[in-house]
């Protein structure tokens, strides 16, 4: 299906690309440090943490130097992506809160960008699959009192595809790929026509209920043009997180893929996810 851009074309359209502070996203925002201390200390109050116990021993990642932060952000000198350790997620739901809180999610249920998934494999190769508001609040303990073989949580989110068949069914351009491999949506373009959330085979994307615009997560693109890890990134207590550079080798991402056996999520159906998967077991889908 051909898209129809409208007027300003698609590279245009990632020019306009906004903050919440209204700003474009390769102009310069407010305070790098006032917004990263607002927000950790947000999202740790959400999280029921001692303030004073964080800001003394957790230090906000960043992607580039100073030096590279203090010049304006270049799309063509990036191209982004995320790995998951399935091995180290918790379940704790930190990254969900995190994001919920940086990206102005509505706070009912199901509305979510990022969530976690758990998985209860039984003796018999039973798979239960459960996911109480998103993992947000952590997960209770298991119904089940013996005949466990394996457990495990799986974080899961927009995998920012390559070849993203949201962009192509969308009748008026409002979804796009930035050229730093970020898929977005133009608020100002989207007719809340749905076509896109239907499309998504990894069920990412959702409408809003006040703007009836598609929503879905953004990689926290409004942090990556200053230089910021995504929320959900930054929070994670257990490093199972890993965001960067998809082409770069000497990188954490690099290094995650390179020393790891990596997989994607239906990776028949030739979208090429950024969302690269270690210790993924075969029953997730």
């Amino acid at each position: 299906m051909s898209v129809a851009y409208g007027k300003s074309g698609a590279d245009d359209r990632e020019a306009r690309v906004r903050t919440p502070e209204g700003e474009t996203a390769h102009e310069g925002g407010r305070d790098d440090a006032v917004a990263r201390r607002e927000f950790l200390i947000e999202a740790f109050k959400f999280c029921g943490l001692g303030v004073p116990v964080l800001l003394g021993v957790v230090r906000v990642p960043e992607l580039w130097g100073q030096e590279d932060q203090q010049q304006a952000y270049n799309s063509d000198e990036h191209f982004y992506g995320m790995g998951v350790d399935i091995e180290k997620c918790i379940g704790c739901g930190r990254c969900v809160q995190a994001c919920k809180i940086e990206n102005e999610v509505p706070d009912e249920p199901h509305f979510f960008n990022t969530w976690i998934e758990r998985y209860v494999i039984d003796t018999e190769g039973e798979v239960e699959v459960d996911s109480p508001n998103g993992g947000i609040e952590g997960f209770p303990a298991t119904a089940r009192e013996g005949g466990i073989r394996r457990t495990f949580f799986v974080p899961k989110l927009c995998n920012h595809c390559e070849n993203p068949p949201c962009v192509q069914v969308c009748p008026v351009g409002a979804t796009f790929t930035t050229k730093d491999g970020v898929v977005l949506v133009d608020d100002d373009y989207c007719i809340g026509c749905r076509y896109c959330i239907q499309a998504c085979p990894y069920g990412a994307r959702w409408l809003h209920p006040e703007t009836r615009v598609a929503a879905k997560c953004t990689f926290c693109y409004h942090r990556l043009t200053r230089g910021l890890v995504p929320a959900c990134v930054e929070v994670c207590p257990t490093g199972a997180r890993v965001f960067g550079e998809v082409r770069q080798r000497v990188t954490p991402l690099g290094r995650f893929m390179r020393f790891n056996e990596i997989q994607v999520l239906k990776p028949h159906l030739n979208t090429k996810p950024k969302v690269y998967y270690a210790n993924l077991d075969g029953e997730v889908r």
